[in-house]
């Protein structure tokens, strides 16, 4: 049964008139929470790779996954994008999705761009979501973030990085500029979402990895400072992606803030891995 429920349902959600790619993870048990999935500047779903169904084993809850417009195997991009981008993702494109699939009261899991779309939605939809766990948020902008962005641009037009990211995206070219071309333009230095932080009342976990390349302890600092409550993991030996590059302590920490949600007749379910 378990194996069966983790092949998943893929399925296209149509938002704003584009088509977007789903991944859906079905909930051990019925009526239990979902983890919605929201990716990096450069993810998608099937970047996310095993992380959906580990945590899906480990947790027990549904998991919803897609690929935002632009990436993955989702339509493209309309024009360029502007530096509210990820303002418009959580005010109107994710409200938009959840009511599509009909998820209330979601746990948003967000990596990096994807981070920072969950707290612009949870400042914005305060009752909405459970929890948010963030891998790398980003909060306003860093030095140190321009630079490793304009360093992938010089890599992805003089290396075979346009062919390893097409694995994930129909639309490699369009997907890359897209996210770079807005990181690297000058309006962008003074994008900064703290203000909307002190409006978020769900509970937080914050993830760090303490050699991230796109981002300092500040970005986690700022969080602590407006969510007290906010729970933090930093972790050693580890850069931009924690489930990649400390996959096991991160999914541990993760499944147990989550158990903290849970009603108390389900008990965790064990990971289990198949070879």
């Amino acid at each position: 049964m378990l194996r069966s429920r983790m092949n998943g349902t893929k399925a296209t959600v149509t938002v704003e008139g584009s088509r977007l790619e789903t991944l859906w993870l079905a909930p051990a048990l019925p009526k239990q929470p979902t983890i919605v999935m929201l990716h990096e500047g450069l993810g998608s779903v099937a970047l996310w790779k095993d992380f959906p169904r580990e945590i899906a084993e480990r947790t027990g809850f549904g998991v919803f996954v897609y690929s935002r417009r632009g990436n993955g195997n989702s339509d493209g991009l309309k024009g360029e994008r502007s530096v509210e981008y990820m303002h418009h993702e959580a005010e109107t494109v994710l409200p938009a999705l959840l009511k599509e699939v009909s998820i209330k009261h979601p746990i948003l899991l967000g990596h990096s761009d994807g981070g920072s779309i969950a707290l612009i939605y949870a400042s914005k939809y305060p009752t909405s979501p459970r929890a948010l766990v963030l891998e790398a948020p980003h909060v306003f902008v860093e030095q140190l973030s321009v630079e490793s962005i304009a360093k992938i641009r010089t890599e992805y037009e003089t290396t075979d990085l346009p062919k390893k990211l097409g694995r994930y995206h129909r639309d490699v070219d369009g997907a890359f500029w897209a996210w770079n071309d807005i990181w690297l333009d000058p309006r962008f230095r003074s994008w900064n979402i703290e203000s909307y932080l002190n409006c978020i009342t769900c509970p937080v976990l914050v993830i760090q990895g303490l050699n991230d390349e796109y981002g300092t302890i500040r970005q986690v600092e700022s969080i602590q400072q407006h969510i007290p409550s906010a729970e933090v993991l930093l972790l050693r030996d580890c850069g931009h992606s924690p489930h990649r590059d400390q996959p096991q302590m991160t999914i541990d920490r993760i499944a147990r803030f989550l158990s903290k949600l849970r009603p108390p007749e389900m008990k965790l379910v064990r990971s289990r891995r198949t070879t």
